[in-house]
């Protein structure tokens, strides 16, 4: 059986966390742009990943943690998970702090940035996950790997994974993994069908 490597903004969620936390605490002026043009692949996006975290570091991990909880989800896609849990994965380069409570909604495993804090505010990035290396790991173990994402920061694990799910739930996947994709899909029920088949 496979296992499914998903990730996690604009592919479970409905919405983009960091837009989400930007609106919320009117920080959405500095971070708008930089997620804008990071998902068009015009900046870097460790540059754009390590200046939204900064921006970000001035607000109380506890608020935005809490914020985060309630984010919405592709309830179809929840339940494909919550049935197959032992078969699904989250590769997000999200800092564990802030989505903890979010991905334990979810339940499945997960693998995600981590950060050095201190008294509730981060003030360091430690580890920026390699969503590749996720891959890699589970295909060394011998598994049969499907990636399901739709940004820049995806393409190298989707190039790697055995197979490889672009998903146009939220947003148009971009180019770059168009490009490399095995199947598009562009709504909930074609994506829950897709990993149905290849269970």
């Amino acid at each position: 059986m496979a296992k499914f490597i998903f990730d996690l903004d604009g592919t479970i969620t409905k919405e983009e966390t960091l837009p989400k936390i930007a609106s919320h605490f009117n920080l959405q002026d500095k971070i708008d742009n930089l997620t804008k043009e990071t998902i068009k692949g015009n900046i870097p996006f460790i540059e754009s990943f390590i200046r939204r975290i900064h921006i970000l570091s001035q607000v109380n991990i506890s608020e935005i943690s809490n914020l985060l909880e309630n984010t919405t989800l592709y309830t179809k896609l929840l339940d494909f998970i919550h049935t197959n849990p032992q078969h699904c994965i989250i590769a997000t380069q999200n800092l564990s702090c802030y989505i903890d409570k979010l991905l334990q909604k979810i339940g499945c495993c997960y693998y995600s940035s981590s950060a050095i804090t201190k008294d509730d505010k981060v003030v360091k990035i430690k580890e920026i996950l390699k969503k590749e290396n996720i891959v890699k790991h589970y295909k060394d173990l011998g598994e049969k790997v499907v990636f399901i994402g739709d940004g820049n920061n995806d393409v190298e694990a989707m190039r790697l994974a055995n197979i490889s799910i672009a998903s146009g739930l939220t947003h148009t996947p971009a180019n770059s993994v168009l490009s490399i994709a095995d199947y598009l899909v562009l709504s909930e029920e074609a994506l829950c069908r897709q990993l149905n088949q290849l269970l």
